[in-house]
């Protein structure tokens, strides 16, 4: 053994198991801590205001400077946008009443969570009710809406984790839903990489919940899906499955401007799903990269370099063989993923 491989206790893999929970479970802790601390602010902001506007004229134009102000003030925390402040003012209103936020069930959930549940019900005691079970079984924001959008509390008997058995892995854990709300970061004041992080785990999130349900033939195989290459660890971003092609769909997710060299790990993720996961009957893997902007020339020289079919938003999924272009999703549909509009996707 080297320096680097020490020759390890029989013991040593199911301590270093134990570690890792360790940490998870401090990690976990503490995003609860700053998550609940967060929604008590936006709370007593909301409050504030309420109470405020019962002895002055305190009209839209006053909620649009305050917003403006606290932004001055606070530059590196997007909660303060003009929405966001009469988010609050709404939030403060539906929980009126004498018990403090934090010991209601909108005081475990994330800020995500609390504005769906006030811009998709209007009456508070179902508010309430589905607060209560996103709690209980750990709901993601799109499990919530989900539940919501199919009246969940109508439907006696129903399954209340329905949704989860079509996103495996999604909406089982609530406090790393917490952990993936960038107004968290923000309102820790953490660093652009980490903000930047925070809206690839959205964008994941939001393409995990909408491309699995694309027409008939789409299947969610898994987010951030393990690749061990030889001891080394590799991430999926998102892993499909498209069955009526038999084949392999790589969607990666790039929070900034397009660059050549992601098409290179694209590139590396294809090729090893393709020999790592791939059957011989099966047709040969795709792949998908979203950004957030892109210079069409850019493209176009970093894709005449690629040895696999890759699609760039857009730009390169009108250059894709016939083929390989029946398997991926249109460019309408990759936007609609990311913007959720309910207009195009199937069943919405």
């Amino acid at each position: 053994m080297t320096e680097l491989e020490p020759d390890l206790p029989g013991d040593y893999s199911a301590a270093l198991t134990t570690l890792k929970n360790l940490v998870r479970e401090a990690q976990h802790r503490a995003q609860r801590v700053v998550n609940t601390a967060m929604i008590e602010l936006y709370w007593n902001i909301g409050r504030t205001i309420l109470q405020r506007q019962h002895g002055q004229p305190w009209g839209s134009k006053v909620l649009d400077r305050i917003a403006h102000d606290l932004r001055a003030e606070f530059p590196h925390m997007k909660g303060f946008s003009r929405t966001n402040v009469y988010n609050m003012r709404a939030f403060a209103a539906a929980w009126s009443g004498g018990e403090p936020i934090v010991q209601t069930p909108s005081g475990q959930l994330s800020w995500s969570h609390n504005v769906a549940l006030l811009n998709k019900l209007n009456d508070q005691e179902l508010r309430r009710w589905y607060a209560t079970r996103a709690v209980q079984h750990g709901w993601s924001v799109a499990v919530l809406e989900h539940q919501i959008r199919t009246s969940l509390h109508t439907r006696t008997g129903a399954a209340p984790n329905n949704l989860e058995a079509r996103l495996p892995g999604e909406g089982t854990d609530l406090a790393r839903e917490v952990a993936k709300d960038p107004l968290v970061l923000d309102f820790l004041g953490l660093t652009e990489e980490a903000q930047e992080h925070a809206l690839e785990e959205a964008m994941t999130l939001r393409l995990s919940q909408t491309l699995a349900e694309f027409g008939p033939g789409f299947a969610f195989v898994g987010r951030q899906h393990h690749l061990d290459v030889d001891g080394d660890d590799f991430f999926v971003d998102l892993l499909l499955y498209h069955v009526p092609s038999d084949r392999y769909v790589v969607v990666e997710l790039k929070a900034g401007k397009f660059k050549p060299e992601h098409l290179g790990q694209l590139n590396f993720y294809v090729a090893a799903v393709d020999d790592m996961l791939r059957l011989p009957r099966q047709a040969p893997t795709v792949g998908i990269l979203v950004c957030g902007s892109k210079n069409d020339r850019t493209v176009r020289y970093a894709l005449d370099g690629s040895a696999q079919p890759l699609a760039v938003t857009s730009y390169t999924y009108e250059a894709l063989p016939v083929d390989e272009k029946a398997t991926l999703p249109s460019p309408d549909a990759i936007t609609a993923a990311l913007e959720h509009d309910p207009e195009i996707l199937p069943g919405a």
